[in-house]
C-alpha cells in the first residue's frame, strides 16, 4: 500500500516506487519529499518553538532582523506563486510539487512570524538562536537541485512560458535565502555599541539582568527543553564564561538540579538497619537498573551500525545494484549511528548522575554517623582513616556504578563475536578460544593479587595520612626539637611500603597489558593452524576476517580484568565504610535517667557554682564528659534536667573554628549586640579585638592558630557564655590566663554574667575555690568528698592539689599554637603571630585557596617528565613507537605489510576464489565492528582481500614469518608495559619526596595561614592521582597518539587524496576541544579546590565533637557539611556534563562524516568513477580517524585534568616559603658552652604594616641565671622564644648566644642546642618511648628515671611501661600528664639554655612545686627562661623580665621589683596576693 501511494504520488514504477537516482540526476520524488518537505517541516516545527518568547522591547530592531523577516516573507510568496503555476501546467507530478510547496509556504510563514517575535525580545541584540540558521541551511540543497533539474530543454523552451516562469521562480528562491544568510552573517546596525552577545546592555540594566543571569545564579538542566538537554545547550553560558577565563570560584558555576541536591538525596538515604549495599540498592537500584535496559539498546544499536555499513560496502562492489539499496543503507546507517550516539551519551550522563547521588549520600552519611557515634567507638578509627573513607573509599564505591553494567554487557559482546567466528572457520575457532579461556584463571590469579596488594596499599596509605595529620598538628614541636629528619624518615618508610604494593599492582597491571596485547596474534596463529590441521584450505580472506574477529574478541576480554578489578576495589571500600557504619551510636535516652534527680546530691540547687578539684589525672574532665554523654555508663543513674537544651561547654583544650572571632562566639546563634558586647567585656576580649587587624571580623585560622593560648581559652569561654544555656561546664578556663585576667573572668563572667546558671567549674587555681557553693574533690576517677570550700580546702592542701585534668591553654590537640604563647600574653603578640595571617583589608586572614588559571604551563609537563626521568621517558616512547610498528591491530605497519605481501603473492600465483562477494561482505562489517564505538580501523590488507581471495601456496612459511613478527611485537609490548609501570612509580616516589621535604621545611607562618585539610589534600587525593589515575589515563593517551600517527602514515602512503578532508575536520575538532578544554580544566581545578574545605570541616568537626554535641549543634554542622559538599558536587556535576557536551558533538560529527561519505559512495557508484574497494577503504579509514581523534581529545583532557594534581603538588614543592637551610661548618661542637644570652635592639613584626611584636628589646641573661618572664596580654613574652628559636626572622637587631649571632648559625644547629618545654603539650601516636626519645638516643633506665622525676612512673607502669601506646595525639593521657611528658623530654636534653613556656599550667600546685624543684636541680648550672602566669612559680628566679607592648619595662630581682613603686610586677604580684589573701612571699 505504501509503495502504491508513493508510486502514485511520484508517478514511478511500483517495483521501485522511491528511486533516488533518475536520468542522471537526483529524482524529483527524492528531492521534493526528502530534501524539500522534511527540512521545511522541521523549519515550521522548530521555528514555532520560539513564537512564545516573551517580548521585552518596543524599540526598533537592527536592520539585519528586518532583512531576514522580509526574506522569509518573500520566500513564502515565491512558493505561493509556484503553486499557482503548477496548478496551471497540470503535470503528472503536480501533487508532489503542491505538497512540497505547501510545506514550504507554511514553513517560511512560521519562520517569518518567529523573526518578527524575536526581534522584539532580548535576541534583537544578537543573531538569535543558531538553530534558525541551521533550519534555513537545510533548505539549500532542495533549492540547488531544483534549479539544476529545471536547467533543461523542457523548461527552457520559449514555447512553454509557464515552465520558463517556474525556472525563473526557482532561481529567484535563491535570492531571499542568500539575503537571509548575509543578514545573519553581517548584521547591519548603526549603533556603535551593538554586540552579538545576548547579555549586552540594552538601555535598561533590568532587562539585561533578566536576559542573562549570572551562571552562579542558574540551576543546571532543570527547566531546559528536550532539545537543550539532548545537546547540553543549557551548558553554553558556562562554557562561554570558562572560555573568557571568568570561571574563578566555585560559586560561579550552576546550582545542581533539584534531584541531585544533597538535601533532597538525604531524605531517602537515612536508614542503617540494613547493610550498606542493601541501602544503596533500595535508594538507587530502580533507576540504575532501568539504565541497564538502555545499555542493552545501545549494545544492539552498536551491532546494527556495522552490519548496515557492510551492506553498503557490498552495494558499492556490486555493479548494477539498485540505487535505492544504497540510499536505504545510508539512511539506516545515519539513523542507527545517530540513535546509538545519542542513547550512549544519555546513558553515560545518567549513570554519572546516579554516581554523584551515591557520592553525596555516602559522604553526608559518613559525616552524620561521625556526629552520632559514641566517642569510645569512634576512637577505633583515626582521623586519617575516616578522611580516607570520605575520599578514596567513597570514590571507589562510586566507580562501581560505572563498572557494573560493563560487567554483564561484556559477555553479551563476547558470545556474539564467538558466533561470528564459528560462521567463518567452524569449530577451528575453539583452538584459539582455548588459549583465551586458559587465561581466565591466570587473570583471576592476577586480580586476586592486585586486590590483596590494593588492600595493603590502602592500609599503608591510611598510616601515612595519619602520620602526616599528626605532623601538621604538631609541626611546631617537630621544629623546636629538630625532628624533621626523623619524621621525614617515618613518613618515607610508610611511603616506601605503600609504593612496594603500588609497584606490585603496576607490574601486575603491566603483565595484564602485555598478555592481552599479545593475545590477538597468538589466538590468530593457533586458530589458523587448527583450521589447516582439520583439512581445510586457509585463504587470505579467512585470515583477515579472523583477524578482525579476534580483535573484536579481545575487546571484552581485555576490558574485563579492569572492570572486575574496579568492582573488587568497590567491594573492599564498601566493607570499610560498612564497618564504620556498624559502630554503635550514642543512646542518650538510655544513658540519662528520666525523672530521677540523683545528680542533685552533687548539685544542691539550680544556679549554684560547683567547683571540682583534684590532682593530675584524677578524672575531673571525665566527670564533665560523663555529664555530656561522651562516656559509656557502666552502672548507676545519671540525671540532667532539660538536657535536650544542651550545655554551655568550655573544653579544657579550647576548640576554635576556622572562622572570624564573631562567628566563633555566635556559634550559629542570632547576633544580639547588647548581649554580645556584654560577653566580650566579661571574657576580657575587648582589648584583644582592638589589636586584631579587623577586630571581631578577623579570621582566627584553622584551630585558632592566629591566637595565643589565653585568647583561645577566653574565646571558647565567650562562645559557651553566648549560648545562654542553663547548665555550664567549664573545664579549667582560668589556666591559660594571667592572675588579674583570671580574677576578671571569675568575677565578671562566672559570678556575674552567669549568675543564676548552674556552673560546674574544674580548676586547679585554689584561690577561686572559696567562691563556690559546693566543692567536689576527686581522686582516681572517684568523688571522695563534697562539701563547702572551708571543708574541702584543707584537704586540697594536704592532698596533691587541685588541677584541671586538661589545661585550657594546652590546646595542642587542635594544633600547636603559633608559638609558645603565654596563653594570655600572646593575646596581642600572637594574633599577629603568623606573618601572613593578619591581613590587610581582607577579612579572610587565611584566604581561600588560590586556583591556577589558564592552560597548564609547560613546566607541569616538564616536572612530570623529569620525575619519570628523561632517559626512561624517552625509552618508553621508543618502545611505544616500535610496538606500534610491529603491532597488527591498528595501522599499516610491519605485520600489515607482511600480510599485504602475502596477498600480493597469492595474486601473482593466479589463484582465484568464487566467494569473494560473501567475504567482502563479512570482512568489512566484522572489522568495523567493535564494542562501544561504531568503528575500528580497517587495514589495507582487508581491502586487498576484498578484491582477491587467493589460497596460500606455502601457508607454513607465511605463518612462520608472521609468528616471528608477532614475537617481536610481544617483546616491545612487554618492554613498553614494564618500563611505563617503572617510570610512573619513579615519578610517584620523586613527587612525594619533593613535596614532603618542602612542606617540612616550610616556615611556621605557612602552617598558620594554611588549613590543614588543604595540605592533606595534596598528600591524599592529589598523590592518589599521581600514583594511580594519571598513569592509567596517560597510558591510554600515549597509545592513542601513536595509533593516530600510525593511521595518518597509512593514509598518506595508500590514499593521499583522503587527506584533503582532514584539515577542515582537524580545525573543527580543534575549535571544539579548545572551547571545551578551557572550561573543563577550570572545573577540574575547582573540583580540587572545593575538596579541601570538606576535609578541613570534617577534621575540625572531629576535633570539636564534644563541644558540638554538648551544645546541641549537630544539625547546624550537618547543614554546613551539606553546603560544602554541595559546592563540590556542583563542580563535579558540571565537569561531567561538560565532558558529555563534548562527547555528543564528537559523536554527531562522526555520524555526519559517516552519512556524508556514505552518500558520496552511493553517488559515485552511479557514475562508477572510483574503484569500489578504494571507496570502502577511504570510508573505513575516515571513520577510524574520527574515532581516534575523539579518543585523543578525551584522553588528553583527562590527562590534563589529572596533571592538575601534579600542578598542585608542584606548587607546594617549589613555591612554599621555607626556612633557611644553611649550616655553620665552623660552629664549635660544644656551643653554647655557657648559656650567655643577649638581645640587642631586637625588633620583630609578624607582617609588614602590623605593629612590632618586639620593639627594641635589649637585655642580657648571664650564664646559669634563672629568669622569669611576665607581662600582660600581647606584651611579647612568647615572641621572645619565637625569635630565639628563629621561628620568625628579626626585622632589626641581633640575638647573641655565647657571643655568637644566632643568624650565623644553621637552624637545625641552633634549635638542637636549645631546649624548650612548649605551652601546648603535643604527643604523637606511638609508644611512650617514641614520644620521649624518637631518635633512640637514650637507654630505658634513663627514660624511666626521667619519668620518675616528672611523677609519671606510676602512670606509665599501670599503662604497661615504655612500650605502652599514648593514643592519637596522646589521648590516653590527661592534658596535665601530657605536659609532664613534654617536661620529661626537656629533662633529657643537655642544652645550656632551657625555655619554659607556661609548661605546668595544667598540673596542680603541689606537683608544680615539685616540678620546679626538679627543674632547678637538673638545670642548676644552666640558663633557664620561664614564662608563667602563676607569680609564685617565678618567685624563686634570680631576676624577672617584665614586658609591655613589646618593650622591656622592668628587669630586676623579684624582691627589688616588689618594692619598686608603680611596678607592673608589683601590681601583678599583689593581684595574686589579694586573691590568695596571703602575705607577699618575696624571696630575697
Amino acid at each position: 500500500n505504501e509503495g502504491k501511494l508513493l508510486a502514485g504520488l511520484c508517478h514511478t514504477d511500483e517495483q521501485k516506487p522511491f528511486p533516488v537516482w533518475q536520468n542522471g540526476h537526483i529524482s524529483p520524488c527524492f528531492n521534493q519529499l526528502v530534501l524539500g518537505t522534511f527540512p521545511h517541516a522541521a523549519m515550521a516545527i522548530f521555528s514555532a518553538c520560539y513564537l512564545g518568547t516573551r517580548s521585552l522591547l518596543q524599540t526598533s530592531a537592527p536592520c539585519g532582523w528586518t532583512l531576514r523577516s522580509m526574506s522569509s516573507l518573500l520566500a513564502a510568496l515565491l512558493f505561493t506563486a509556484d503553486i499557482i503555476l503548477v496548478s496551471l501546467i497540470q503535470q503528472q507530478d503536480m501533487y508532489l510539487d503542491i505538497l512540497a510547496n505547501g510545506c514550504a509556504i507554511v514553513a517560511w510563514l512560521v519562520h517569518f512570524s518567529t523573526i518578527v517575535v524575536l526581534q522584539k525580545t532580548v535576541y534583537r541584540r544578537a543573531r538569535g538562536p543558531p538553530l534558525l540558521l541551521l533550519l534555513v541551511l537545510l533548505s539549500v540543497p532542495n533549492t540547488i537541485i531544483t534549479i539544476i533539474s529545471y536547467d533543461s530543454k523542457e523548461y527552457l523552451n520559449v514555447t512553454e512560458p509557464l515552465k520558463i516562469s517556474r525556472f525563473a521562480l526557482a532561481s529567484a528562491r535563491a535570492v531571499p535565502i542568500l539575503v537571509y544568510l548575509l543578514a545573519f552573517a553581517f548584521p547591519c546596525v548603526s549603533d556603535a555599541g551593538y554586540t552579538l552577545y545576548v547579555n549586552a546592555v540594552d538601555g535598561s540594566p533590568l532587562i539585561s539582568e533578566i536576559s542573562q543571569p549570572q551562571t552562579g545564579e542558574m540551576v543546571a538542566e532543570d527547566g531546559a527543553g528536550c532539545f537543550s538537554r539532548l545537546f547540553y545547550l543549557w551548558l553554553t553560558p558556562l562554557l562561554k564564561r570558562g572560555q573568557r577565563g571568568a570561571l574563578d570560584k566555585a560559586t560561579d558555576v550552576y546550582h545542581l538540579p533539584w534531584k541531585l541536591q544533597t538535601s533532597v538525596i538525604r531524605q531517602y538515604f537515612h536508614r542503617w538497619d540494613a547493610s550498606l549495599s542493601k541501602v544503596l540498592h533500595k535508594t538507587f537500584g530502580f533507576r540504575y537498573y532501568i539504565l541497564g535496559l538502555q545499555k542493552v539498546l545501545v549494545n544492539m544499536l552498536s551491532f546494527a551500525g556495522p552490519l548496515l555499513l557492510s551492506s553498503l560496502v557490498n552495494f558499492v562492489e556490486e555493479k548494477g545494484a539498485p540505487v535505492s539499496t544504497g540510499v536505504w543503507c545510508t539512511l539506516g546507517l545515519f539513523v542507527t549511528t545517530l540513535l546509538s550516539s545519542v542513547f550512549r551519551n544519555i546513558f553515560v550522563f545518567e549513570i554519572s548522575k546516579v554516581a554523584l547521588s551515591a557520592r553525596a549520600a555516602l559522604v553526608s552519611a559518613i559525616y552524620g554517623k561521625a556526629l552520632q557515634v559514641s566517642s569510645s567507638n569512634l576512637a577505633r578509627f583515626t582521623m586519617g582513616e575516616v578522611i580516607n573513607l570520605m575520599s578514596t573509599d567513597v570514590d571507589r564505591v562510586v566507580n562501581f556504578f560505572t563498572s557494573f553494567h560493563e560487567l554483564w554487557s561484556m559477555p553479551f559482546c563476547f558470545i556474539a563475536t564467538l558466533y561470528l567466528m564459528y560462521l567463518q572457520v567452524g569449530v577451528a575457532f575453539l583452538g584459539g578460544l582455548c588459549v583465551a579461556v586458559l587465561l581466565v584463571p591466570f587473570n583471576r590469579f592476577l586480580a586476586s593479587r592486585i586486590l590483596s596488594n590494593n588492600k595493603q596499599m590502602l592500609s599503608c596509605k591510611d598510616s601515612r595520612v595519619k602520620i602526616m595529620t599528626e605532623i601538621l598538628f604538631g609541626i611546631r614541636v617537630i621544629k623546636f626539637y629538630t625532628w624533621e629528619s626523623h619524621f621525614t624518615q617515618k613518613v618515607s618508610d610508610c611511603r616506601k611500603e605503600e609504593l612496594s604494593h603500588l609497584k606490585a599492582i603496576k607490574y601486575l597491571d603491566a603483565l595484564c597489558v602485555y598478555t592481552w596485547a599479545a593475545l590477538p596474534v597468538v589466538i590468530s596463529i593457533i586458530t589458523f593452524i587448527t583450521y589447516v590441521l582439520l583439512g581445510n584450505q586457509l585463504t587470505a580472506a579467512k585470515v583477515f576476517t579472523m583477524l578482525a574477529l579476534v580483535g573484536m574478541l579481545i575487546v571484552p576480554l581485555n576490558s574485563f580484568p579492569w572492570v572486575l578489578n574496579s568492582i573488587l576495589e568497590s567491594k573492599v571500600s564498601l566493607e570499610r565504610i560498612q564497618r564504620f557504619f556498624k559502630l554503635t551510636n550514642r543512646d542518650l535516652q538510655s544513658y540519662y535517667a528520666q525523672g530521677v534527680i540523683l545528680f542533685m546530691s552533687v548539685c544542691p540547687c539550680q544556679g549554684s557554682l560547683v567547683v571540682v578539684v583534684g590532682k593530675v589525672g584524677c578524672g575531673k574532665s571525665s566527670l564533665l564528659a560523663a555529664l555530656t554523654g561522651e562516656l559509656n555508663r557502666l552502672g548507676g543513674v545519671l540525671y540532667v534536667p532539660d538536657r535536650e537544651v544542651g550545655f554551655g561547654l568550655a573544653a579544657q583544650e579550647p576548640w576554635i573554628q576556622h572562622a572570624s572571632v564573631r562567628d566563633n562566639i555566635l556559634f550559629g546563634k542570632h547576633y544580639d549586640p547588647l548581649f554580645y558586647h556584654a560577653v566580650i567585656e566579661a571574657c576580657s576580649l575587648a582589648d584583644d579585638l582592638k589589636v586584631l587587624p579587623n577586630g571581631d571580623r578577623t579570621e582566627v585560622g584553622e584551630n585558632g592558630v592566629t591566637l595565643s593560648g589565653g585568647q583561645k581559652a577566653r574565646l571558647a569561654l565567650a562562645r559557651a557564655v553566648y549560648m545562654n544555656k542553663d547548665i555550664y561546664l567549664l573545664d579549667d578556663p582560668l589556666a591559660a590566663v594571667d592572675t588579674d585576667v583570671a580574677e576578671h573572668l571569675m568575677k565578671k563572667c562566672i559570678m556575674e554574667l552567669l549568675r543564676g546558671k548552674t556552673r560546674i567549674l574544674c580548676t586547679h587555681r585554689i584561690e577561686f575555690v572559696k567562691k563556690a557553693d559546693m566543692v567536689v574533690l576527686m581522686d582516681n576517677g572517684t568523688i571522695i568528698r563534697t562539701g563547702t570550700p572551708t571543708e574541702i580546702l584543707p584537704l586540697v592542701e594536704a592532698v596533691p592539689k587541685k588541677r584541671t585534668d586538661h589545661s585550657m591553654k594546652n590546646n595542642s590537640l587542635v594544633k600547636t599554637s603559633p608559638a609558645f604563647k603565654d596563653g594570655e600574653e600572646l593575646d596581642k603578640e600572637e594574633p599577629s603571630s603568623p606573618p601572613d595571617l593578619c591581613v590587610d583589608d581582607d577579612l579572610d586572614l587565611l584566604g581561600s585557596e588560590q586556583k591556577q588559571s589558564g592552560s597548564l604551563s609547560w613546566g607541569v609537563y616538564r616536572t612530570y617528565w623529569l620525575a619519570v626521568r628523561g632517559l626512561l621517558a624517552t625509552s618508553i616512547l621508543m618502545s611505544l613507537l616500535l610496538m606500534q610498528g610491529f603491532t597488527s591491530r591498528r595501522s599499516k605497519n610491519v605485520s600489515d605489510w607482511w600480510l599485504s605481501y602475502w596477498i600480493s603473492e597469492l595474486k601473482n600465483n593466479g589463484s582465484s576464489g568464487s566467494n569473494s562477494s560473501s567475504l567482502s561482505f563479512s570482512s568489512p562489517h566484522l572489522l568495523l565492528f567493535s564494542s562501544g564505538v561504531l568503528m575500528s580501523p580497517l587495514s589495507s590488507s582487508v581491502q586487498t582481500l576484498m578484491s582477491s581471495n587467493n589460497m596460500s601456496s606455502d601457508t607454513v612459511f607465511y605463518l612462520t614469518v608472521y609468528s616471528s613478527i608477532a614475537a617481536a611485537n610481544t617483546v616491545f609490548t612487554a618492554i613498553r608495559a614494564f618500563l611505563f609501570a617503572y617510570g610512573t612509580i619513579c615519578a610517584a616516589k620523586i613527587i612525594h619526596n619533593r613535596l614532603l621535604d618542602r612542606v617540612l621545611q616550610a616556615t611556621v607562618t605557612f602552617f598558620d595561614t594554611t588549613p590543614m585539610g588543604r595540605i592533606l589534600n595534596r598528600f591524599s587525593s592529589d598523590l592518589y592521582s599521581v600514583d594511580d589515575s594519571l598513569p592509567f589515563i596517560l597510558n591510554i593517551l600515549l597509545a592513542t597518539v601513536f595509533n593516530l600517527l600510525g593511521m595518518l602514515v597509512v593514509m598518506s602512503y595508500g590514499l593521499p587524496w583522503v587527506l584533503l578532508a582532514l584539515p577542515p575536520l582537524a580545525i573543527f575538532y580543534y575549535r571544539t576541544q579548545d572551547f571545551y578544554r578551557q572550561t573543563s580544566r577550570e572545573l577540574k581545578r575547582l573540583c580540587s579546590l572545593t575538596l579541601s574545605p570538606i576535609y578541613s570541616h570534617f577534621s575540625e568537626t572531629l576535633s570539636g565533637l564534644g563541644t558540638i554535641r554538648a551544645s546541641g549543634s549537630c544539625a547546624r554542622f550537618e547543614e554546613e557539611n551539606i553546603r560544602r559538599l554541595e559546592l563540590n558536587q556542583r563542580c563535579q556535576f558540571l565537569s561531567k556534563a561538560a565532558m558529555q557536551w563534548l562527547d555528543i558533538r564528537l559523536q554527531l560529527i562522526g555520524v555526519a562524516v559517516v552519512s556524508s561519505l556514505s552518500t558520496i559512495a552511493v553517488i559515485q557508484h552511479q557514475y562508477s568513477s572510483v574503484d569500489p574497494g578504494l571507496v570502502g577503504l577511504s570510508l573505513s579509514y575516515s571513520l577510524s580517524i574520527t574515532t581516534l581523534l575523539s579518543g585523543l581529545i578525551f584522553s588528553f583532557t583527562q590527562t590534563e585534568m589529572q596533571l592538575v594534581s601534579v600542578e598542585r603538588t608542584e606548587e607546594y614543592s617549589t613555591d612554599l616559603p621555607i626556612e633557611p637551610q644553611n649550616q655553620n661548618k665552623q660552629l664549635d661542637p660544644v656551643w653554647p658552652a655557657q648559656g650567655w644570652l643577649e638581645f640587642r635592639s631586637v625588633v620583630l613584626a609578624y607582617r609588614d604594616g602590623l605593629p612590632n611584636a618586639l620593639d627594641g628589646v635589649s637585655f642580657v641573661v648571664r650564664p646559669g641565671e634563672k629568669v622569669g618572664i611576665v607581662g600582660r596580654t600581647g606584651s611579647g613574652k612568647s615572641t621572645l622564644f619565637l625569635a630565639l628559636f628563629r621561628m620568625l626572622e628579626l626585622n632589626q637587631g641581633q640575638i647573641f648566644l655565647d657571643g655568637l649571632d644566632i643568624c650565623t648559625v644553621g637552624l637545625a644547629q641552633l634549635r638542637s642546642r636549645l631546649a624548650i618545654i612548649p605551652q601546648d603539650p603535643f604527643l604523637f601516636s606511638g609508644t611512650i618511648r617514641e614520644n620521649l626519645d624518637p631518635c633512640g638516643r637514650h637507654s630505658d633506665p634513663q627514660l624511666l628515671d626521667v619519668l620518675m622525676q616528672c611523677h609519671l612512673s606510676d602512670v606509665v607502669y599501670r599503662m604497661g611501661g615504655l612500650d605502652a601506646e599514648v593514643g592519637e595525639r596522646g589521648r590516653c593521657f590527661s592534658v596535665g600528664q601530657r605536659q609532664l611528658l613534654c617536661l620529661a623530654r626537656a629533662l633529657m636534653t643537655h642544652a645550656k639554655l632551657l625555655c619554659i613556656d607556661e609548661a605546668t599550667a595544667s598540673v596542680d600546685q603541689k606537683t608544680d612545686k615539685l616540678l620546679q624543684q626538679t627543674i632547678r636541680e637538673k638545670f642548676q648550672n644552666k640558663t633557664v627562661l620561664t614564662i608563667a602566669h602563676r607569680i609564685n612559680t617565678i618567685m624563686d628566679c634570680e631576676r624577672v623580665l617584665v614586658l609591655h607592648a613589646g618593650k622591656v619595662v622592668e628587669f630586676d630581682t623579684p624582691a627589688a621589683l616588689c618594692q619598686m613603686d608603680r611596678s607592673i610586677f608589683q601590681r601583678l604580684q599583689k593581684s595574686q596576693q589579694n586573691v590568695l589573701t596571703s602575705p607577699c612571699l618575696c624571696r630575697i
